[in-house]
């Protein structure tokens, strides 16, 4: 089962987002700012990153730089309610693999990060 790291300063969207794929079959932890991210990374393994854009302390992109460099085996597919081309994401050079607008629904995110990152392949989706 693959491991994913939620990143977002919302609690709510950390929670909705958490159970919906919790009940999809992912393995789901979760952090609400860059250290805690940093944390949760350096202490166990994690297989895909979704990290929103706009976060209390740095911003998205920040931290999918720091993950690129740091933990090179972590997918990073970003996040936010504001757009970004796959264009954008290319020039940001945050290594990210993907983007996911907000609003989205659990069962598109599943099908979504499995055909993006090629690790999360539970059954459900």
């Amino acid at each position: 089962m693959a491991r994913m790291l939620i990143v977002d300063g919302e609690n709510s969207q950390r929670r909705a987002l958490s159970a919906g794929l919790s009940v999809e079959g992912f393995e789901v932890v979760f952090a609400a700012s860059f250290q805690d991210a940093l944390l949760t990374l350096g202490s166990s393994p994690i297989d895909v990153a979704m990290i929103d854009l706009m976060m209390p302390d740095l911003n998205g992109l920040e931290l999918a730089r720091h993950i690129r460099h740091a933990f090179p085996r972590v997918r990073v597919v970003l996040s936010s309610a504001y757009h970004l081309s796959a264009r954008q994401v290319e020039r940001a050079d945050c290594g990210a693999v993907a983007f996911v607008p907000k609003p989205y629904q659990v069962g598109e995110i599943c099908r979504f990060l499995r055909a993006k990152t090629n690790v999360l392949t539970p059954a459900s989706c």
